[in-house]
């Protein structure tokens, strides 16, 4: 296929060129207004109903059993679970370091504030299976919920038509202490756990990717329960340079193209021949690929972007906001300063996205649809709320009296001023 590659478009163009794949959201939200009002009246019986409708399983027991958790333990393949553990270890260490110390302040004498952590007691873990069955999504929200100590951690993920999990995810969820695993996919799935059935029980906050249909449960029932974040399909922006090798960029963008069609990836480089050499690797190397057709359909939305020079790639690349960033160039501290909108980034011709996706220890849980110029991606600090503390002394009280009381007398809030005011008389 042809990928286009835009020449140098005027900064006034670069808005559009921004644009992700349109989806028929008011459709969409429809179908799942009706599937949410469904579980939350009806529970496990509206589960099951889906399962078989979706998933073309009947469902016995949503519940997984323990003798299936340990049946896929045994039957994985050691390769596979050598490589599970290898990521295990990497994600643990990267998010145990960011735990935080304590920090008393004395804001003024007498008076001393500060925060502490509490884990979210319940939380809801969404994993999809379908064609890309996410077990490395089990490490990267399971993990941080277990450092965390979250008292009670369900996951959802759909079975296949046998009513089977893929071992894989039964294997990662054993290997984070998660044992209340559900057969749910989908919409129904997200309303399971913000509402809770007879078998799922209800929770704080839900996690976790999934389709177009699952985002929109999130996005409706964030009044009921909190998310992680807004989200939508994958994607990734590539800024490349002279230095860049353009069969590792065109390998990079056909490993996100291969998530779903409606995937965007997008190549932002300094130089016209690199865009060329790109377009032809893409072509090579699609050709090869098992999910060629997906791929295909998510490059009908790419981008190939030629602009004068790096940091005209950067402003371009702060307006996306990509999900993934992978900085195919000559980096410095200076370039890395100018970053101010993505959810992880990449750098240098060794550093892959796939990398982040499985198994160096940053989380793969990240911002998109342009959502990274507010959002962070999933961290520990995600599993966490985070309460503040004061304690004053009767002279720590005596010395901000008069400045509490003058500023709620202004605002006409007499108890204020007086709940101060008894203390001292």
């Amino acid at each position: 296929m042809n990928l286009k590659i835009y020449k140098y478009p005027s900064v006034s163009a670069w808005q559009g060129l921004c644009q992700r794949p349109m989806q028929n959201s008011s459709a969409i939200r429809t179908s799942v207004d009706k599937i949410i009002y469904d579980v939350a009246n009806n529970g496990d019986v509206a589960l099951k109903k889906y399962a078989e409708k979706f998933d073309g399983v009947v469902l016995k027991n949503i519940l997984v059993s323990k003798k299936e958790i340990d049946t896929a333990a045994k039957q994985m393949d050691p390769k596979l679970k050598r490589a599970i553990l290898q990521a295990k270890n990497n994600i643990q260490k990267f998010h145990s370091s960011q735990k935080q110390p304590i920090v008393k302040v004395e804001t003024s004498k007498g008076i001393l504030c500060w925060r502490e952590a509490r884990a979210i007691e319940k939380i809801g873990l969404y994993i999809p299976g379908g064609s890309a069955p996410l077990f490395s999504t089990v490490l990267m929200l399971g993990i941080p919920a277990m450092i965390a100590k979250c008292k009670e951690v369900v996951l959802c993920t759909p079975p296949d038509k046998n009513g089977k999990i893929n071992d894989a995810i039964l294997y990662a969820a054993s290997l984070c202490g998660i044992t209340k695993i559900f057969k749910t996919g989908g919409a129904q799935a997200i309303a399971a756990m913000a509402y809770g059935t007879k078998s799922i029980p209800a929770v704080f906050k839900i996690f976790g990717p999934g389709n177009q249909f699952v985002t929109a449960a999130k996005q409706i029932l964030q009044t009921k329960v909190a998310i992680d974040m807004p989200a939508g399909p994958s994607e990734l922006l590539v800024i490349a340079d002279q230095s860049a090798v353009p069969e590792y960029v065109a390998a990079d963008l056909l490993a996100q193209a291969e998530h779903g069609p409606d995937s965007q990836v997008i190549l932002v480089c300094t130089n016209l021949d690199i865009a060329r050499k790109v377009a032809k690797a893409v072509e090579v190397q699609l050709s090869q690929l098992p999910r060629k057709d997906i791929a295909e359909g998510a490059l009908q939305h790419a981008r190939l972007i030629v602009l004068k020079n790096l940091n005209a790639a950067v402003s371009f690349s702060n307006l996306y906001a990509p999900e993934h960033l992978i900085l195919a160039c000559k980096v410095n501290t200076g370039l890395l300063k100018k970053i101010d909108a993505a959810g992880s980034v990449f750098i240098g011709n060794y550093s892959p996205e796939s990398v982040g996706d499985y198994a160096s220890g940053t989380n793969h849980t990240l911002p998109t649809n342009g959502y990274a110029t507010a959002y962070s991606g999933v961290s520990l600090d995600s599993f966490y709320k985070k309460i503040t503390f004061q304690q004053l002394s009767k002279d720590g009280l005596h010395h901000i009296a008069k400045t509490v009381s003058v500023m709620a007398e202004a605002e006409g809030l007499q108890a204020h001023s007086n709940a101060v005011k008894i203390r001292l008389s």
